[in-house]
């Protein structure tokens, strides 16, 4: 929405709409941050909610009863799943040229990142300790950039850290590292000795939070960085 809305059509955003994994966090910046309540939004009186998870199912059906239109989008597990997102915005705002383009550069950029990594085998992980395989959009960037997913559980799961420094993989990708807030909390085990050796030892890129968190197109960029690492 912030991406395809003039900005003074916009009525409210997230709290975390400025949060530092925030892909258009400067952009945020002076527009009102609102809590996710009925009485928020009825208070701002909105023609179109955009949301894509969290809140009350019941705070959906309280403002169609209403009148207010309210899409959801899916929290995308692949490239096909944001391109859906971004059509369906685009229709909603009125602005379904500017997300045509928007899905355009994305596609350029996988294009470019296509097969650099020639099938070498990656463990995806994060500093609060999880990794992710099959059917999320992590696997699908690391796909992109031609790289094979070690992991093979689907979905989100914790990382097997002592499994993983006994037998350490050939490469690992690391993401969200940039923001300060996960790395360097106490209880993170990125701050473990044995996973900060891993991640030195065997990082081939880190990718930065804003580019993953949430879905969002910034994922095609994160698969042309890791392309970019890839040895010639």
């Amino acid at each position: 929405m912030l991406a395809l809305s003039p900005r003074d059509a916009v009525a409210g955003l997230s709290t975390r709409a400025d949060d530092a994994d925030s892909l258009l966090g400067a952009r945020a910046r002076g527009l009102p941050l609102r809590r996710v309540t009925l009485e928020t939004a009825l208070s701002i009186r909105p023609q179109l909610v955009v949301r894509i998870y969290g809140g009350d199912a019941r705070l959906v059906h309280a403002l169609e009863r209403r009148g207010v239109r309210v899409l959801t989008l899916e929290d995308a597990e692949d490239f096909d799943g944001v391109r859906r997102n971004l059509r369906r915005t685009g229709e909603a705002l009125g602005e379904a040229a500017a997300a045509d383009a928007m899905i355009a550069d994305m596609d350029r950029r996988l294009a470019r990142a296509a097969g650099a990594w020639r099938g070498r085998r990656a463990v995806y992980l994060t500093p609060s300790g999880f990794t992710a395989g099959p059917s999320t959009l992590p696997d699908a960037i690391l796909r992109a950039a031609g790289l094979v997913n070690a992991t093979t559980r689907p979905g989100y799961s914790e990382a097997p850290l002592e499994r993983l420094v006994l037998e350490p993989p050939a490469a690992v990708v690391t993401a969200f590292f940039d923001t300060q807030t996960y790395a360097n909390a106490s209880w993170s085990p990125g701050r473990h000795s044995a996973m900060r050796k891993l991640v030195r030892d065997r990082a081939v890129a880190s990718l930065p939070g804003k580019l993953i968190a949430c879905a969002n197109w910034g994922a095609a960029e994160a698969a042309e960085r890791l392309a970019a690492e890839a040895p010639r």
